[in-house]
Formats: C-alpha cells, sequence, structure tokens
C-alpha cells in the first residue's frame, strides 16, 4: 500500500521573548516540543512594531551545535569574538556552527519597518561539538530555486528535491533538508523526505492540508510521520518551512547557550566561558 506521510502531532507555539526583550513565538524547544532529533529550537520572529526587535540578540556565547538564521523581511547584523561581520537579509540565510564555541550577536540593522524570519538551532554530533567554529551565509540571489508549472516555488537552502533541485548549504552530519514553499491556492505538492529523517512542518502563511488529514492553519507547525510520498494541498495561497534531519540518537544536555552530551561538558563550557576561553 502506498504510505504518505502523515501528521503526528500539532504545535500551536508558545509566545515569548529573547536576547533583549525580541518578541517571538517558539515552535521547538518548549515543554510541548522539547526537541525533534537533531533540532534543539525553532523561534519565529516577525514584527512591524520596532519596539517588538530593537534590542535584538547582543553578545552571547554557543557551543556544541548550529544556529541558522533565515531572514524573510528585514536586515539583521551579525559580529563575532573571531573579527566576523555580516548582514543578513531578506531571502538571505546564515547557518553558523558554534562548534568548540562563539561568541556573537545578531542586531536589527533597522529602526522601522517589518523584522521576520527564524531562527532553527541543529544539534551537532558528540564528535563534531568541539571542532572548529565555521559559516556558511548566502544573499537571497544565491539560493536555487525550484518553479513548477502550477506556480510552486521551492528555495531550497539545504537537501534535495524530488526533481534534484540542490540546496546551497553543506551539512554532512544530518544531511538536513531546508524549504522555503510557496504553494498556490488549490495546488499540490508532490515531495519525498528520507523515511529515516525526523520532519516538520512550519505553515506561516495560508492553509495546508497533508494528505487527507484535516488542514493546517496558519502558525501551527505539524511533525511528521515517515512515509513513502509527501503529499500537500492548498487551501489558500500558502508559504511554509519543511525541514527534515537524521536524528543523531544521542544525549541532549543543555545549559543555557550551550548544548553538549553530559552534565560535565555543560559544566565545562561554563567555566571556559567564564574563564574567557570559550574561543580559545
Amino acid at each position: 500500500m502506498f504510505e504518505y506521510n502523515k501528521i503526528k502531532t500539532v504545535i500551536k507555539g508558545m509566545p515569548t521573548s529573547d536576547g533583549d526583550g525580541v518578541q517571538l513565538t517558539r515552535l521547538i524547544g518548549t515543554h510541548q516540543l522539547p526537541d525533534l532529533d537533531p533540532f534543539l529550537l525553532l523561534d519565529h520572529f516577525g514584527s512591524d512594531q520596532a519596539s517588538d526587535y530593537i534590542g535584538g540578540f547582543p553578545s552571547h556565547p554557543h557551543r556544541g551545535f548550529e544556529t541558522v538564521t533565515y531572514m524573510l523581511k528585514g536586515k539583521m547584523r551579525h559580529q563575532d569574538s573571531v573579527g566576523n561581520n555580516g548582514l543578513i537579509e531578506a531571502g538571505g540565510i546564515q547557518w553558523m556552527s558554534a562548534g568548540s564555541g562563539i561568541i556573537h550577536s545578531e542586531m536589527p540593522e533597522q529602526t522601522e519597518g517589518l523584522l521576520s524570519g527564524f531562527q532553527l538551532w541543529v544539534n551537532l554530533p558528540s564528535a563534531a561539538k568541539m571542532s572548529s567554529p565555521k559559516y556558511q551565509e548566502h544573499m537571497a540571489a544565491d539560493i536555487p530555486v525550484e518553479q513548477h508549472h502550477n506556480g510552486t516555488r521551492i528555495k531550497v537552502i539545504a537537501g534535495k528535491t524530488q526533481n534534484g533541485t540542490t540546496g546551497i548549504i553543506d551539512n554532512q552530519y544530518v544531511n538536513p533538508n531546508y524549504w522555503d514553499v510557496h504553494l498556490p491556492k488549490n495546488q499540490s505538492l508532490l515531495e519525498h523526505i528520507d523515511k529515516r529523517h525526523n520532519a516538520f512542518i512550519y505553515l506561516y502563511e495560508g492553509q495546508i492540508k497533508v494528505g487527507e488529514q484535516p488542514s493546517l492553519a496558519q502558525g501551527e507547525l505539524a511533525v511528521l510521520s515517515a512515509g513513502k510520498s509527501l503529499k500537500i494541498h492548498a487551501k489558500k495561497d500558502s508559504q511554509f518551512i519543511l525541514v527534515s534531519g537524521m536524528p543523531l540518537n544521542e544525549p541532549i544536555e543543555r545549559g543555557g547557550p550551550f548544548v553538549m552530551n553530559t552534565r560535565e561538558e555543560i559544566q565545562q563550557a561554563f567555566n571556559d566561558y567564564q574563564a574567557g576561553n570559550l574561543t580559545g
């Protein structure tokens, strides 16, 4: 029997704030969905009120995982402890591997207008948690876009579509897919997700059906079951991100901005940070 991916769980997200008072919705990293191995956190930030974002994310440390910032609207300035300085603009992506340790800031490069995007945390395997920090940063124009005759557009940040469009991000730890999909009203998409992956859809605009299940509403995240084919139908003009990755199946130990495998490693990260040794 032909088996479609199904929705296992629907998450509505939790309004919260992070950084210096940035208002956002947390979809992964809450009591409802603490993680979806290898994904540790997903935040959606979006406001046209400067007071909701102007404080940004001042300097803070990370160790043991990757942070992925994808901008939909607006501009964010990134700076770090080793001298990197870049601007993430609308449609751009920054995939940062914190590895053994980095201290960075992400601050809005605007004082008015809409600032909107996502932050995703992707775990690193134990063997790579103390690797050298690195960046993959790309403007919107660099990211491959697959166009379908029915008006569907798939922006392939990472992974590979059924038609062979390959993303610009290289990650051989969890071989992720990260697609931003525009699906016009009354149109359908058939895709394939590796059955070994954990996968989710986050609908940030519109209304869709996954297979023959009840509709997913704007602002909802759907955790998907494994299947041979993913079928999505748009009941309204819709935009969603589709993200999947190979689970690491390792212990996850969190401590604020650090994610390691043991409590001792977390304590060492705090000790290194307090001693000024986090970044080597």
